[in-house]
């Protein structure tokens, strides 16, 4: 996953510009940058690992030396960004999020057309972000370049250009990543994150829609492309993905999660429950809305220690996650010995961490653990952002149980799986429930969370649950 922000200004814009990437740092833990550009000195930009640093100790240099009214910065689990290109649109910064499915079959037809080179990371990757420029450019404006991108790229790219003009924003052509636009004097920003700019003392001016493409200076927002009419903006951004501040389409973050708790406690009935755990961060509102609704009193016998250890799904090594995810949960004994505990976390991905979770307060004295997932069991891995690191969907703990299930693996009906009134679903759960040592086991129905969100069903996108695009 991957976050942004941007600013124009009259006056030097780095302070915010620091301080609204920074906000993003939830969203990634590999790279960040920032460039900035100014009439006197043109483009200038830091790109740095923050994979073990944070984002503000790694660019405090950075902060206090760059100046420039006009700034684009980035914080990605990817592709090191924002780029400077040059081209015959001139120069430019450029920062996108989202995901390229079809890269071999771009990079083929730009090679035939003439472009003689990308430049290659690690594993044999090419840059998604210096791929997108590439095809920018294969037009006479950034305008209609950015619409060609949309339309030539399988999956999803939201994008942020600077100029030494100003900035071109475009919302990704389903909107399934948000855009939000931020207003004070004398300047105007955009970002991922509509909490971000906040403090910095922006009001919310809109949300762009999907597809659309504005162009923002620092005395206005002009739209240079209308909104689309489809929508299927990500579901999992409710769920786990957002700061609990943040709002999208109007919907805010940490109220979905209470009404989202609220639905799953509905649907239990007697269950043997001292207290409800919310597994830090993202479970916690989730946990308080069941608390609230079921009337079984709320604790934290788990406390997230977050000034050192990152997140541990980041890992590329398994052995590494299972470390992290365990190391940087402090317990509270006097809230875990003898009580029965329903623990509600975000989802279940591999199962790792739950499990672990559940064995650690086993030996802490816990006489039951009780799970309640706050979304369905995830059966497909996302095909329009880089939701996690998972090099096969067999290291979803549902796909791995289902294979375990199915006597013939290569006709699979995952449809039956997805549904929660079929004996094929109940058999699948049950075996996660044994495999992670749980007592219960109810995941969050699809019906459910999606009444929680509020949005039609339409314009939400719930592939990585249900399989449908």
């Amino acid at each position: 996953m991957s976050g942004f922000f941007g600013i124009a200004a009259k006056e030097d814009c780095v302070f915010n510009l620091f301080f609204g990437t920074d906000y993003h740092s939830h969203l990634g833990t590999r790279r960040a940058g920032m460039v900035v550009y100014s009439q006197e000195k043109g483009f200038d930009r830091a790109i740095h690992s923050i994979e073990n640093t944070p984002f503000r100790t790694k660019f405090e240099d950075e902060a206090n030396s760059m100046k420039g009214n006009l700034g684009i910065g980035c914080i990605s689990d990817y592709d090191p960004q924002p780029l400077i290109i040059r081209s015959h649109l001139g120069t430019y910064a450029i920062t996108t999020v989202g995901k390229i499915n079809n890269v071999n079959e771009i990079v083929s037809e730009i090679f035939d057309s003439g472009h003689s080179h990308f430049f290659e990371m690690s594993g044999g990757i090419i840059n998604s972000t210096e791929l997108c420029a590439a095809i920018i450019n294969q037009k006479e404006d950034f305008v209609n370049g950015i619409r060609h991108a949309q339309e030539k790229i399988e999956g999803s790219m939201t994008i942020a250009i600077m100029t030494p003009e100003g900035l071109y924003v475009a919302r990704d052509r389903m909107g399934r990543t948000p855009v939000s636009i931020g207003y004070k004097k004398d300047a105007y920003c955009i970002s991922f994150e509509s909490f971000a700019y906040l403090n910095l003392g922006f009001v919310t001016e809109r949300e762009l829609g999907p597809g659309e493409i504005a162009f923002i200076t620092p005395e206005s927002v002009e739209i240079k492309q209308p909104a689309g009419t489809d929508m299927s903006i990500c579901t999992f951004l409710w769920i786990y993905y957002g700061y609990s501040s943040s709002s999208y389409e109007g919907i805010s973050v940490e109220e979905m999660r209470y009404r989202c708790g609220k639905s799953l406690a509905l649907r239990d009935r007697d269950i043997p429950a001292d207290n409800v755990v919310g597994v830090p961060d993202s479970g916690v509102a989730h946990a308080i809305g069941y608390s609230n609704a079921s009337g079984i009193p709320f604790s934290r016998p788990l406390i997230k220690y977050t000034p050192t250890w990152p997140r541990s799904f980041l890992s590329t090594i398994q052995q590494q996650r299972e470390l992290i995810a365990k190391m940087k949960m402090i317990p509270v004994r006097e809230l875990i010995r003898g009580k029965n505990l329903l623990i509600i976390d975000d989802s279940i991905v591999r199962g790792t961490q739950l499990r672990e979770t559940t064995e650690f307060l086993k030996q802490m004295g816990a006489k039951a653990i009780h799970v309640r997932p706050a979304c369905p069991p995830l059966l497909f891995s996302c095909k329009y952002l880089n939701f996690s690191r998972s090099s096969t969907e067999l290291e979803l703990i549902s796909r791995r149980v289902i294979s375990e299930l199915e006597k013939d693996n290569d006709n699979v009906d995952l449809a039956v799986y997805a549904n929660p009134d079929t004996d094929e679903y109940k058999a699948m759960v049950e075996r996660i429930k044994e495999k992670l040592q749980f007592d219960s086991l109810k995941y969050h129905r699809l019906d459910d969370m999606l009444n929680a969100v509020g949005l039609a069903e339409e314009k939400l996108c719930t592939y990585c649950w249900s399989g449908v695009e």
